[in-house]
């Protein structure tokens, strides 16, 4: 896949270059020591089913009002963030530097390790289980993981997991209508 544009990583600020920033409290510090070496993928849509609007954005900055809407009442004080969002229309959106913590993936296990969190990069697509994800989508997904494969030598291709795998029976997402396939690529030379 060839993504729309050229994105990288400023690894002295963990930030994408280029992409629209809007920082999450709900993130900390990593472990000292710890080594970041896998990529959770995750699918939202606030309400769910649902996609466009400040909803997803407000989730992830601590602003989301409990009167918006009925399901908004059920995930009210729900503290919670990811790196980065892949919109519907392939526009990115990043919460936390790749250096920090993001809250993204829970309790949650990878080859025995638990606490994902403490080693992974939470990238979240804008969708439901049950909805294909976009073309658009898929093309920045690829470019993000490309320039994450520039600037973090740990992280490598083979590393890239879905939500539903790290904590299965509490996790469905991003669920059957994503293509695992799609994202399989080669480390960029």
């Amino acid at each position: 896949m060839t993504p729309d544009a050229d994105i990288s990583v400023h690894v002295a600020t963990g930030l994408l270059v280029g992409v629209r920033q809007v920082l999450s409290p709900h993130r900390d510090a990593r472990p000292s020591g710890v080594t970041t070496d896998l990529v959770v993928l995750h699918g939202i849509s606030l309400p769910p089913g649902e996609f466009g609007g400040p909803a997803i954005e407000q989730l992830f900055t601590g602003t989301l009002s409990p009167q918006g809407h009925p399901y908004f009442e059920t995930i009210a004080g729900l503290r919670v963030s990811a790196h980065v969002l892949v919109r519907r229309d392939g526009e990115l959106v990043q919460f936390v530097p790749f250096g920090a913590r993001a809250w993204h993936a829970g309790v949650s296990a990878y080859e025995g390790r638990t606490g994902c969190n403490d080693f992974s990069v939470g990238i979240e697509l804008e969708g439901a289980d049950d909805v294909p994800y976009t073309d658009a989508q898929y093309r920045q997904l690829a470019a993000v993981l490309n320039a994450l494969f520039v600037a973090y030598p740990g992280l490598v291709p083979g590393r890239i997991t879905r939500h539903s795998d790290i904590a299965p029976g509490r996790k469905t997402d991003p669920g059957p209508a994503f293509d695992m396939k799609r994202i399989r690529h080669e480390r960029p030379q």
